[in-house]
C-alpha cells in the first residue's frame, strides 16, 4: 500500500476518534456538575489536529502529482 492510501485511512479512523471525543465532551457537559475536567475538554484537540494534517496532505497531494507530472 503507498503512502496516500495509508493517510487516508489513517484520516478517516481519526475523524472517528475525532467524533467520539466530541460526543464524549457534549455527554460530560449535559450531566452537570459544573465543568467537566479539563482532559475531557481538550480531549479533541489532538486529533483535530492531526486530521487537519492529513487533510492538508490529501488537499495537496493531487497539485503536487499534477505538478511533478508536468
Amino acid at each position: 500500500m503507498d503512502w496516500s492510501k495509508w493517510i487516508r485511512q489513517i484520516h478517516r479512523w481519526l475523524s472517528v476518534a475525532f467524533t467520539v471525543c466530541v460526543i464524549a465532551n457534549f455527554v460530560a457537559m449535559a450531566q452537570g456538575g459544573g465543568m467537566p475536567p479539563p482532559w475531557v475538554t481538550y480531549a479533541p484537540l489532538l486529533p483535530l489536529a492531526l486530521l487537519w494534517l492529513s487533510g492538508m496532505y490529501l488537499f495537496v497531494l493531487p497539485y503536487v502529482t499534477k505538478w511533478r507530472g508536468a
